[in-house]
């Protein structure tokens, strides 16, 4: 099994990779859409919506506030998570740099 040598890539290609790895699954692409559409924080409500397994949604929230897009506050056996707008508006910045970048070529293969 190969390693992957992240020291030959850039702190940029680094990050981008991480948060595409962090972004690619589909059950966080869908705790995320739940949480801006409630436009509120929300409070234990992902088992029920999303018909995941508490386990599975509580490894998918460890992996989105690992990258700091969600937050969350704990108080007693209630957890509330909400989006972290600063690092939303950071991360979405980072994609908008890497997608438009020019790619007009000259000549196609």
């Amino acid at each position: 099994m190969g390693v992957t040598k992240t020291e030959i890539y850039t702190e940029e290609q680094n990050r981008l990779s991480s948060l595409f790895k962090v972004l690619g699954h589909p059950a966080r692409i869908a705790i995320l859409q739940y949480i801006i559409n409630q436009k509120a924080c929300i409070c234990n409500d992902l088992v029920e919506e999303l018909g995941l397994a508490q386990a599975t949604i509580s490894q998918h929230l460890k992996e989105l506030k690992n990258i700091n897009i969600i937050k969350g506050s704990i108080e007693g056996k209630s957890i509330c998570y909400c989006i972290n707008e600063s690092i939303w508006k950071q991360i979405q910045n980072e994609f908008n740099l890497f997608f438009n970048q020019d790619v007009n070529i000259k000549q196609c293969c």
